[in-house]
């Protein structure tokens, strides 16, 4: 939350057992706009919502009563903050968003595209479709990945990606380097390149991860990159992940032609909440 809400403002709400043991947590960014409070996702912050610290050995329902009592205790706490606009994703991880219906939230079910587990990258691939697959060899010939990439460079290369996209990076080349360099400097970040034989840059890649999961956070390809050459750097980070963590989420899109990319790697289709509250229901205006 540090490195993501850099020059902002966050906190976390925490549901204590009397003895002071921490049993759930929910962490939040705020703010104010046009004088009225809002909790939103932060940059580059797929998911977020509560953390529950279940007690080992919970029958199924005595799990869900463990997560009824502590998320309705955060949910408490959230009112008592007098928020006028809510919206966070919860991790695919929060099935059960009841305490929070209780309280007059709302959600959308979103879908992200996942490998629950990348201990074989070599079965995986076997798995995605012939477009994933097509052509591959090619570029382990032609191409090398540059894992020492540095992070100016990658800001600018997706700054110029999106610009040629039309839309501009709403990022920000600052924003960029500063998540980046964070993730890379805890080791729990990957920014590779694949370059081509004069030595350019035709694609990059930044992964951020934990022993849990890695996240495909940004990438950028270059004008007149082969058109498979984001799909050999994403195997390759896979290939390399295998070792350090125990599954891969694409983070994928919504949107009609996005989410076949990342579907047609042979991912899981993982449903995830997006829980949100409004106090007037106007203020959607004001937060799209």
């Amino acid at each position: 939350m540090e490195a993501v809400c850099r020059g902002k403002q966050w906190d976390v709400l925490l549901a204590c057992r009397d003895d002071g043991t921490v049993e759930g947590a929910l962490p939040y960014l705020h703010g104010r706009r046009l004088g009225l409070s809002y909790v939103l996702q932060p940059e580059l912050t797929q998911y977020s919502g509560p953390w529950y610290n279940h007690p080992e050995g919970l029958s199924a329902n005595a799990r869900i009563d463990f997560e009824n009592r502590v998320g309705s205790a955060l949910a408490e706490q959230l009112d008592r903050l007098k928020i006028n606009f809510f919206r966070q994703r919860f991790s695919p991880g929060i099935t059960n968003w009841l305490p929070f219906y209780w309280k007059g939230y709302r959600q959308t079910t979103r879908y992200t595209y996942r490998f629950p587990s990348i201990a074989d990258p070599d079965a995986l691939m076997q798995q995605a479709s012939g477009a994933r697959r097509k052509n591959l060899s090619n570029l382990q010939r032609e191409c090398t990945i540059d894992s020492q990439m540095s992070t100016a460079d990658f800001a600018q290369m997706h700054a110029d990606y999106w610009q040629r996209k039309g839309g501009g990076d709403v990022l920000g080349r600052d924003f960029i380097e500063h998540i980046c360099t964070t993730a890379l400097h805890r080791g729990q970040g990957l920014l590779w390149a694949l370059r081509d034989a004069s030595g350019t840059a035709i694609c990059a890649a930044f992964v951020a991860y934990d022993s849990r999961c890695a996240y495909a956070l940004l990438s950028a390809v270059a004008e007149g990159a082969p058109a498979n050459a984001q799909t050999y750097l994403d195997w390759q980070m896979i290939r390399h992940l295998a070792t350090l963590t125990e599954a891969f989420d694409f983070e994928g899109s919504m949107e009609h032609g996005g989410e076949y990319y990342y579907r047609s790697f042979g991912t899981v289709q993982t449903p995830y909440f997006e829980v949100t509250r409004c106090r007037p229901k106007i203020l959607h205006v004001l937060f799209p």
